[in-house]
């Protein structure tokens, strides 16, 4: 409860932030839902029921997504909480079954079992879509030995409320075709999010939006199929649901808009992490990524399992502990990805992101100098490549 009210304070405080800064920037704030009348007006409706009509020769639609909920499952609404809703509850959620196998879904159940909480995560088919499998792989087996259960190859059919007021979660095992069940106090869906399209009235502006996710449609200049219309963030297709990519994609637009700038959003190497309890940081390709874009001939990887300083005197297992980096095979090498699994993964990958940016190659990361004892000089000590099938565990500090 403590731990919830320190959230919502922090939150709230970042909200209030943005409102004083806009207005100190005399931006006019509507707190309304709006949706479109034609192409450069968008009506909304006050909390009086004032309706309130706005035109505008430039529009940015920058509305993002929320949380899906499953509601071809019975039960899914009335009885399912999002990760919207987990630190708003009243009291702890206590033992709980988590659906998915996003980041979303791995951060909540990582951090409800560093709570104490008997945390469970049903995975219908595999770990991190779009990360690197074998990074995503070692996420898993990390959080399986701190405590966290996971149930594989499962997707849920039904929730219900028994008397005593758990839930009772149905599902059915992929590989068996058996049904199972089993007993919860909270169910938190994390299978995607859904953008917040659908009560915009996009048609009536003449808005293209993707049949199959409802995302906004746009070109490399966010702008939609109505020219003076433009779309950022994750209501957009085919765009990384990453905050940080979409506050650079707005300010590039504006600058263009009205800086006099041709500068475009860049969405090739955008550095992030998952922040399980083991961090996961990647920049660029994953493995398999860069094998099927250039061939695994043309493709070397190097890597190294390694002991973070600060485990030794606590003695913590450093298994999963492992960096790769995905290259070109021909000198110098052009680094097409860097995958980093350990404490401070964000803080590591930020750092390194500046250097895939700009292009380095092996030979310069190689000649870049470590700071000691840091886990963040294991990436310029990597001289093993998975190619010389040599064991890659890092036993000293050279």
């Amino acid at each position: 409860r403590k731990m919830a009210e320190a959230v919502q304070n922090h939150v709230k405080s970042l909200n209030w932030g943005h409102r004083v800064q806009l207005q100190d920037r005399k931006v006019k704030y509507f707190n309304i839902k709006a949706s479109f009348v034609d192409e450069h007006t968008v009506c909304g409706v006050a909390k009086g029921g004032k309706e309130i009509l706005l035109s505008a020769d430039h529009i940015i639609i920058a509305t993002g997504g929320r949380p899906r909920y499953p509601t071809h499952i019975e039960g899914a609404l009335e009885y399912g909480i999002t990760s919207d809703d987990i630190f708003w509850l009243k009291e702890s959620p206590g033992k709980t079954l988590v659906v998915g196998a996003s980041y979303v879904a791995l951060e909540c159940a990582g951090f409800l079992t560093g709570i104490g909480l008997d945390t469970t995560v049903m995975i219908r088919s595999i770990p991190l879509r779009g990360f690197d499998q074998q990074m995503s792989s070692m996420v898993i087996e990390h959080m399986e030995s701190h405590g966290t259960q996971f149930l594989r190859g499962c997707a849920p059919s039904r929730v219900s409320r028994l008397p005593d007021g758990h839930l009772q979660v149905t599902w059915e095992d992929r590989t068996t075709g058996k049904e199972d069940t089993g007993t919860f106090d909270t169910v938190l869906w994390a299978i995607g999010r859904v953008p917040d399209t659908r009560s915009l009235n996009l048609e009536k502006a003449g808005v293209d939006t993707s049949p199959d996710t409802q995302k906004i449609l746009v070109d490399s200049r966010e702008g939609t199929s109505v020219p003076h219309i433009y779309a950022i963030g994750d209501v957009v297709e085919g765009r990384p649901e990453l905050t940080p990519t979409a506050i650079m994609a707005g300010r590039l637009l504006v600058q263009r808009l009205f800086g006099g700038s041709s500068d475009l959003m860049d969405y090739d190497n955008v550095p992030t992490t998952v922040f399980t309890p083991l961090e996961y940081g990647c920049v660029g390709l994953s493995e398999e990524e860069a094998v099927a874009r250039h061939g695994q001939e043309h493709v070397e990887v190097y890597h190294a399992h390694y002991k973070p300083l600060e485990f030794t005197v606590a003695g913590r297992d450093a298994s999963q502990c492992y960096v790769k980096m995905v290259c070109l095979r021909e000198p110098p090498q052009l680094v097409l990805g860097l995958h980093f699994l350990g404490p401070n993964a964000g803080e590591v990958t930020q750092g390194f992101a500046l250097g895939i940016k700009c292009g380095a190659s092996y030979e310069q990361v190689m000649r870049t100098v470590g700071i000691h004892p840091t886990c963040s000089e294991e990436v310029v000590k990597l001289r093993i490549s998975k190619r010389s099938g040599l064991d890659p565990t890092v036993t000293g500090c050279g």
